[in-house]
């Protein structure tokens, strides 16, 4: 007989097993959903901001004989500061190229200044939008293919900083000074003012809507200070003026671009989000010859070297959660650990990284105290090469038989003075190996082995003026007028 009086008891007991079980589930998806969303609230905000041709002596914990920096000294004396720090290459565009991707400049396709960075690279822009960052550039771009003075970006431009990644961006092809004109999303607009506080300011506008959006953001800050020609203030060179003409209006834009550090160290604080937003501070490349005193100090060389001159170039981190204990370190560190660096503090797969990498990640050295790299640091420029292996360092300019090697050993001889590539020869011909098989691995990155298409797609563009656009042609008129174009546009008047 059929017993619906049981049959009721065992469907109530069910009911009742599923519904604890419905329940349980749920309350383990909405802590789970919590503790993902806690873990999302405190990635921390980033901020990589850089120098255009500021050399490794030309800031004041540095002890510059003429130029004050509180406001850099200040982020030094609060964070992690890098003695032994170094840009990319010598110049600015595959320096700007390695830090998006961390990758040596070759792999990119950017093997030297005006260089367009290949749209087959994978970014820290792209990186972090897709983790849920806004993303926002402000300031020097170089690397969609242009040469010559800063002008503001197309709309159009098939290597505008969005198609990298950025949300938003406020930006110029090349180096800007005072009063430049600023491409907003492809918006021309004319500015007032010093360049670096303006880009900042405007960069501060961008942080503080994510930060009431309670959203974490990349904001990338790309100076053209002190990058060549020089336009400071009067009042920004009043303590220069026992300097020549250049040396007085460089070092009075370093003064304008370190008070815009401090504006921008202020709007956090303002903004209530100093505390968990790291900070990464460097230059592009060393520093520039004939300016007094001396960019580099007593290093060898300068922008444009693989000596200590034209790559080793100051460097701060600041991120006050996390970074408690100030301290300085001499571990050598390069452009190429910043993507890496910030892969593994939000916890970036390596598939957003474009293989192989050449940067390491420095979280750990943000609290610990390391002493040795465990791979070397390689560098590429104008058909030279160089490696850092700690200490020793190889350079090799020339070709085939006309190849010529040095040598140093920069703990006991940092001005790169003495050549001890023969009378070390085991050093030497380890380094030599390690060198010629990066080599290798470079010119499968050149030719695109390391993508999927197992090729570089077509459509890359070759460097060229931007004189030579025919998009920028309508503005020649109006721009002749303007001290930073005039003797460019002078010549193109010329041909007509």
């Amino acid at each position: 007989m059929f017993d619906r009086s049981t049959t009721c008891e065992v469907s109530s007991n069910e009911f009742l097993k599923t519904a604890v079980l419905v329940l349980l589930i749920s309350t383990l998806q909405m802590l789970s959903g919590r503790t993902q969303a806690t873990a999302a609230d405190n990635r921390p905000n980033i901020i990589l901001v850089m120098a255009d041709d500021q050399g490794w002596r030309q800031t004041g914990y540095y002890n510059n004989p003429v130029l004050k920096t509180p406001n850099l000294d200040a982020m030094a004396a609060n964070g992690l500061r890098f003695d032994r720090y170094y840009a990319a290459a010598p110049v600015c565009s595959p320096t700007r190229a390695s830090v998006l991707t961390g990758r040596t400049n070759l792999r990119t396709g950017v093997l030297s200044h005006g260089y367009a960075l290949r749209r087959q690279e994978k970014t820290i822009a792209q990186a972090l939008k897709a983790a849920g960052y806004a993303t926002g550039h402000f300031g020097k771009w170089h690397l969609n293919g242009l040469r010559g003075p800063g002008v503001p970006i197309l709309a159009e431009d098939s290597h505008n900083p969005g198609v990298f990644g950025f949300d938003e961006w406020l930006s110029v092809t090349n180096f800007f000074d005072r009063d430049p004109i600023m491409s907003r999303q492809g918006e021309f607009i004319e500015f007032k003012g010093d360049s670096s506080e303006i880009i900042v300011d405007e960069a501060l506008e961008f942080i503080a809507r994510q930060a009431k959006a309670d959203k974490p953001f990349l904001t990338v800050i790309w100076y053209g200070t002190p990058h060549n020609p020089f336009m400071a203030s009067e009042e920004d060179t009043k303590d220069f003026s026992h300097l020549d003409t250049a040396s007085k209006d460089q070092h009075g834009e370093l003064v304008a671009m370190d008070r815009s550090i401090g504006s921008l160290r202020k709007g956090l604080r303002d903004l209530s989000i100093a505390d968990n937003t790291l900070v990464w501070f460097t230059s592009d490349n060393g520093g520039l010859p004939k300016i007094t005193p001396s960019t580099v100090g007593d290093l060898r060389g300068f922008k444009g070297s693989l000596y200590e001159g034209g790559l080793r170039v100051p460097s701060i981190v600041e991120w006050p959660a996390h970074i408690t204990k100030p301290r300085v370190t001499e571990f050598p560190s390069v452009a190429m650990d910043i993507f890496p660096t910030v892969a593994e503090i939000v916890g970036l797969p390596d598939s957003t990284m474009q293989q192989p990498q050449d940067g390491q990640s420095l979280k750990g050295l943000f609290t610990e105290s390391w002493s040795k790299r465990e791979q070397p640091i390689s560098f590429s420029c104008f058909g030279d090469s160089a490696l850092l292996d700690n200490n020793f360092k190889l350079l090799k300019s020339g070709k085939g038989r006309q190849e010529n090697f040095e040598l140093y050993d920069l703990a006991a001889d940092p001005k790169e003075s003495k050549n001890l590539f023969r009378s070390h020869p085991d050093i030497a011909a380890r380094m030599t190996k390690q060198l010629a098989a990066r080599d290798k691995s470079i010119v499968d990155s050149l030719a695109g082995k390391d993508y999927p298409e197992g090729r570089v797609n077509d459509g890359e563009p070759e460097p060229r003026f931007w004189m030579a656009v025919d998009a920028y042609r309508p503005y020649f008129d109006e721009w002749r007028k303007r001290p930073e174009y005039a003797s460019r546009l002078k010549a193109d008047s010329k041909k007509k």
